[in-house]
């Protein structure tokens, strides 16, 4: 899936998935558990839709995402350096490192990360 194709949420959007107010939303994002984006210059923030999953019928943010922002942040990404490497195609992972996190890859991810360090 290339940028492009993705379903973007805005805050609210997030909170309502989530059945939580925008200040847990905030929350979530300073623990790094999901990441937003400004699509435009001066834009509202935004989430990939993909960063939600269901578990056991309630909408949750995808439990792989903050160890892996986590280690992009330590790594030296930002926002939306880290944002663009999780859409970017990775000849590693053979996908998006996002669509590996979806698809349960979450230790091939990190390694690919842990080799970005350096």
């Amino acid at each position: 899936m290339t940028e492009q194709n993705v379903t973007w949420l805005t805050l609210r959007e997030v909170g309502e998935a989530l059945n939580v107010s925008q200040r847990e939303v905030r929350s979530m994002l300073r623990d790094l558990r999901l990441l937003a984006t400004r699509r435009t210059e001066g834009g509202d923030l935004m989430v990939d839709s993909r960063m939600l999953v269901e578990k056991d019928g309630a909408v949750i943010p995808l439990p792989s995402m903050r160890g892996t922002l986590t280690m992009l942040k330590d790594s030296g990404y930002n926002d939306a350096e880290a944002q663009g490497w999780l859409l970017r195609e990775d000849l590693e992972l053979g996908t998006t490192p996002m669509q590996a996190l979806l698809d349960g890859k979450t230790h091939a991810v990190r390694r690919v990360i842990a080799g970005l360090a350096f």
